[in-house]
């Protein structure tokens, strides 16, 4: 039954952060068709409400994949520098993914913050371009599922 389980929750995970990803390629697409201007490394551009939608519904799902795999993988903690030279290889190979998972989710969650507020205007900006920042948010969803998939298992396996 456990097992069963378990595989439940990494395949929730990974359709929530690929779900994710998808909508951040899709907030990018949907900010190009909107009308702008650009001109050498200014850029002019009018927000695009689909873009922020989508860009917003990715930030929400990526961040809700990051606590389940979190609260559900048991979210261990070493306080002292003896307790990691202690433990199991298993233990330290998770305690290196889950860092690796929460870096993953701040440069991404940061990338799609940034994208999807750029769109969040009334009125159209003008500045320094800021290409890609929901598309790159979006493939990082994918790498942050195989991570908290990785994360889960070897901290069940411990």
């Amino acid at each position: 039954m456990a097992r069963e389980v378990g595989i439940f929750l990494c395949l929730l995970i990974v359709i929530m952060d690929v779900t994710a990803g998808i909508l951040g390629i899709e907030a990018e697409i949907a900010q190009n068709k909107v009308k702008h201007l650009r001109l050498w490394i200014f850029e002019c551009r009018d927000p695009s409400h689909k873009a922020f939608m989508f860009g917003l519904a990715a930030s929400i799902l990526l961040s809700l994949a990051h606590v389940i795999a979190n609260l559900l993988g048991g979210c261990g903690c070493f306080c002292f520098q003896q307790d990691i030279q202690k433990s199991s290889p298993n233990r330290q190979l998770s305690m290196a993914i889950l860092i690796l998972t929460w870096i993953v989710l701040a440069v991404g969650l940061s990338m799609l913050v940034i994208g999807t507020k750029t769109n969040n205007r009334s009125s159209g900006t003008c500045g320094f371009t800021d290409h890609h920042f929901l598309s790159i948010g979006g493939i990082l969803c994918f790498v942050h599922g195989l991570f908290c998939v990785s994360y889960y298992v070897s901290a069940t396996a411990s």
